[in-house]
């Protein structure tokens, strides 16, 4: 009697149960879910990141996009594929010196001389 009691305590029978296959689809749902959570806190336009940022879409193109977040404010800004556009006056005059310096010389009666390093 001993002896059938041990051969069924070491019977698997758990490995015709349906139900074991069904948890394992679940846990690679989790797995996904989890994946798909990680990818949202990475997306630079996530809804709850607290810093300000700015997104440029496609550089230097005709379709160039640019996405502004400060706090909770979004701006969206496309090209026109205009260069120069706006208004205003002359300041002055930016010189590249082969060393890589710009220097600004402004117009009027102030002779002061900026220079900045590039």
């Amino acid at each position: 009697m001993a002896d059938r009691l041990l051969t069924r305590i070491l019977d698997d029978e758990d490995g015709d149960d349906p139900i074991l296959s069904v948890v394992n689809i679940i846990d690679v749902f989790l797995v996904i879910i989890a994946v798909l959570l990680i990818a949202i806190l990475e997306n630079p336009l996530n809804p709850f990141a607290a810093q300000d940022m700015i997104v440029i879409r496609n550089p230097g193109t005709q379709q160039m996009e640019m996405i502004v977040r400060k706090g909770e404010e979004m701006q969206h800004y496309k090209s026109t594929g205009e260069i120069g556009e706006g208004e205003g006056t002359r300041a002055g005059i930016a010189y590249r010196l082969k060393d890589g310096t710009m220097i600004y010389v402004p117009e009027g009666g102030n002779n002061t001389i900026r220079s900045t390093a590039n």
